[in-house]
């Protein structure tokens, strides 16, 4: 073994000892509480056949898109897309990229310039502190959710001003309080950028986003709304104005150099959204309520969230892992997320709640996890 194969199984074995290990599994049990398919459109029979009537209407349509929207690879299809999902948002316009991972890291590697200042809420998705770190602009952290902490970081920065949070937090499901950072925002003159990544699809009306719920969609420079959660597609686009669309197709290395989607994904996402306004967006608030009514009721050591996102905390990696093998065992697909992914003692069951969980699967968790908690 030479030397860069023992420093790469050196730090395999180190994951291994504190079981943190990371492993791909095809092993999904057949009651859904991981995955974050919300309102249950990525196995949805009306979606599936929306896409394939649509598709029946493009004639010689091509499996991939044979090169970067900037070459071969757009249509008008997608640009009417585009428009049409920033219509639904309230926005002046967007740009579709490949991933929401592709959506963070362009919009905050390109923007910022050195001489900026980005400052971010300390829980913000590894995608947004990738496209942080690849700008030339002075990175801060603010404590999660802390107006007070944000502001004093503000104080201090120079240049343009970037404030980044989530409506949703990913991990702890909780809301950002978007109406006092926009405010603050304002006061400072700071450009506020809000991923509505677990916020998309079931708040505002008819899912149009947090943002939009609390009408703040002239108080945000930009917002990411990705499809690959609640809209069951793939893809993410930004949101934001026209000025800031023709910036991204200029300047956003990760929308410049890779190959576009191919139009039955595009028109994947189209459909969704068209399916959207079909969706009671009661059901899934329904979900919600009653898991966080049996939560207390039972005493469950559960995070306090009012999202689909729901987290039970567990001391450590070994106790979070082996409560989620058990809930396994039983037929409830509930993953354990362990650090370094978050702080150690601050492990957890991640559970995702869906429009198709029925009330009884619920109980049944809960019933479990009860169990779990007092008899280990």
């Amino acid at each position: 073994m030479n030397k860069i194969e023992r420093c790469i199984a050196n730090k395999l074995d180190l994951r291994k000892s504190d079981l943190s290990i990371r492993k791909l599994s095809t092993y999904f049990p057949p009651i859904d509480f991981c995955s974050n398919d919300y309102l249950g459109f990525a196995h949805s029979v009306a979606l599936k056949n929306l896409v394939e009537e649509q598709l029946g209407q493009i004639n010689n349509y091509k499996n991939g898109s044979g090169g970067s929207r900037l070459l071969s690879g757009n249509t008008i299809y997608i640009e009417e897309t585009e428009q049409y999902i920033a219509d639904f948002h309230r926005a002046e316009s967007g740009l579709i990229f490949n991933s929401g991972y592709d959506a963070n890291v362009g919009l905050l590697s390109s923007i910022p310039q050195r001489g900026d200042t980005i400052i971010a809420d300390e829980l913000i998705h590894a995608s947004l502190i990738d496209g942080s770190r690849l700008s030339y602009a002075t990175r801060y952290k603010f404590l999660h959710n802390n107006i007070i902490d944000l502001e004093e970081k503000i104080k201090v920065a120079r240049g343009n001003v970037f404030v980044v949070v989530e409506s949703v937090y990913s991990m702890d499901g909780d809301f950002a309080p978007l109406k006092e950072i926009s405010m603050i925002c304002e006061k400072y003159s700071a450009a506020l950028i809000v991923d509505e990544a677990h916020a998309a699809g079931i708040f505002g009306v008819q899912g149009k986003g947090l943002v939009s719920q609390l009408y703040l969609e002239n108080k945000v420079f930009a917002r990411i709304v990705t499809f690959g959660k609640a809209m069951g597609a793939h893809g993410a686009i930004v949101l934001g104005s026209e000025n800031l669309r023709s910036y991204l197709i200029n300047f956003a290395r990760s929308f410049i150099y890779t190959t576009a989607m191919p139009i039955h994904n595009i028109i994947s996402v189209k459909c969704a959204y068209i399916l959207l306004h079909k969706v009671n967006p009661s059901t899934i608030l329904d979900k919600i309520e009653l898991f966080r009514n049996l939560v207390k009721q039972h005493a469950i050591t559960a995070m306090e969230s009012q999202s689909t996102i729901q987290g039970v905390i567990f001391s450590s990696n070994a106790a979070t892992k082996l409560a989620a093998s058990k809930l396994q065992s039983k037929g409830f697909d509930v993953r354990a997320i362990l650090s370094p992914t978050v702080p150690a003692g601050k492990e957890r069951l991640r559970i995702c709640l869906h429009s198709y969980n029925t009330d009884e699967q619920i109980k049944s968790l809960i019933e479990h996890l009860k169990d779990i908690q007092n008899n280990g």
